[in-house]
This record gives structure tokens, sequence and C-alpha cells, in this order.
């Protein structure tokens, strides 16, 4: 099954279109580069296969249970201080993967952990058109 990929609002979206507006126009700075180059992989991972073992993807419970749904991680990067994370969830339609976060590692020993993240909005369910 593929997935399709959405953005929380407005952060996520907002976040995506940037970078890829300046990509396009070849404007990204060398920490945009990298960010876009590393989100854009997970993206396309994501939507092939969530489960992919490089994703590393997990439940994070706390954010689940402070969300009211499940929330996900998923790795951008690997053995690096500060290693970037996106968090997901399933839905908002059928097949959807939104993700609603993007955020160094949450665990940094300069951080509260997980209480310090914050994740978008989902975006607004599309109307389907009935025959």
């Amino acid at each position: 099954m593929k997935f399709a990929i959405r953005f929380g609002v407005p952060e996520m979206q907002e976040l995506w279109e940037r970078l890829s507006i300046d990509a396009k126009e070849g404007t990204l700075s060398g920490s945009d580069a990298t960010l876009y180059k590393r989100l854009a992989k997970a993206v396309l991972l994501l939507e092939a296969n969530p489960r992919y073992p490089g994703l590393q993807s997990h439940e994070i419970e706390v954010l689940s249970r402070r969300y009211g749904r499940k929330v996900w991680q998923s790795y951008l990067q690997n053995n690096t201080p500060a290693a970037g994370r996106i968090f997901w969830v399933y839905g908002q339609g059928q097949g959807d993967i939104t993700i609603i976060g993007v955020e160094p590692h949450p665990e940094d020993a300069t951080s509260r952990g997980y209480e310090r993240v914050e994740l978008s909005d989902l975006p607004p369910q599309e109307k389907s058109e009935k025959l």
C-alpha cells in the first residue's frame, strides 16, 4: 500500500512549502538544504513503507497520551548529537500519513525531553463528493 503524505498545519505545511520553493530557486542555506534532503528522503520512505527499517519508526507514548492519538517518531538521521526526528500520525483519511513535527532528538541532555515537543494540527478533512 502506498500512503499519501500530508503536512500538519500551519507549521509543517509552511516549512515544507518554504523548503520546496527555496530548493527550486536554488536559495537553500546549508542547514536548510540538509533538512530538505533528509525530510524529502523520509517522506519517500514513509510513503512506501512507514516500517522501513532505516526509519526506525516507533510510537511515542507520552505524545500519544497528550494528543489523544498514536504519535509516531521516525529518524531523519542517526548517530548525531540532536539528530533530527519527524513526528507523524496515521490519517486523517484512510491511507494518509500526516507529518506533524520535525525536531532535534527530544531526549537531548539540554532539553526537557518530549515535554517541549509541540506538534502541528491535522489539515482540514477533505470532503468527499457524493455521486
